[in-house]
């Protein structure tokens, strides 16, 4: 049994919450220091600038929370199914504070939920196949019965991070941890999805498939 089947359901819910955690303690606790600074100075130019910190700060952790709810949670919907106009909605959103822009060619449908979730985990993985800034394009082919899930992640500084290509191919990391685990999930999505993954780079393009 490789390391990521013998991961247990506490172990993997940890894991994913440790890594919920991580990308809210930012803008989170950019909002305290905002509040700090408040509380602190007279200046009317230093308050105007904590209030934008703050406002900012806060549409940050909204999005992120948000996209982790339907990326990584039961989306809060009592059926099976979730609607890929949400997913849109929460991918841009939660981009809108990162380097890369998106390019949506989903239709909209309502579709299983995990693989709506693995459709969202594949925008975080190729979000982090380029670190410098770029687009990413996401598109489908196929019905939402058997989706064909394409994405395309160009940029100038375009890679693919080692342990994000030896999960997804089905190798054995030499561990999993808060930073690795959203590959393994990714994997296990897809697994559930009965779908298969493939991480191709080529020059200033990464591609991803989930087929």
């Amino acid at each position: 049994m490789s390391l990521i089947d013998d991961l247990s359901a506490l172990d993997l819910a940890a894991l994913v919450a440790s890594r919920v955690c991580h990308d809210i303690i930012s803008p989170v606790g950019a909002i305290t220091n905002g509040l700090e600074v408040l509380d602190e100075e007279g200046n009317e130019d230093m308050r105007d600038f904590a209030m934008d910190l703050i406002r900012k700060s806060a549409r940050q952790a909204s999005a992120k929370l948000q996209f982790a709810r339907l990326a990584f949670g039961a989306a809060g919907s009592a059926g099976s199914e979730i609607d890929l106009g949400d997913a849109r909605n929460v991918a841009e959103g939660f981009l809108e504070n990162e380097k890369a822009d998106i390019a949506w060619d989903v239709p909209r449908l309502l579709m299983a939920k995990n693989k709506v979730k693995l459709l969202l985990n594949l925008i975080l993985i190729a979000n982090q196949c380029v670190p410098r800034g770029g687009t990413i394009t996401v598109g489908m082919e196929g019905d939402a019965e058997a989706p064909v899930f394409m994405l395309r992640a160009t940029g100038g500084y375009a890679k693919v991070p080692a342990v994000v290509a030896e999960i997804l191919a089905g190798g054995e990391p030499e561990r999993i941890d808060a930073h690795s685990v959203q590959s393994a999930y990714t994997l296990l999505l897809a697994r559930d999805s009965g779908m298969d993954l493939e991480v191709v780079k080529q020059e200033d393009t990464v591609l991803i498939t989930a087929r």
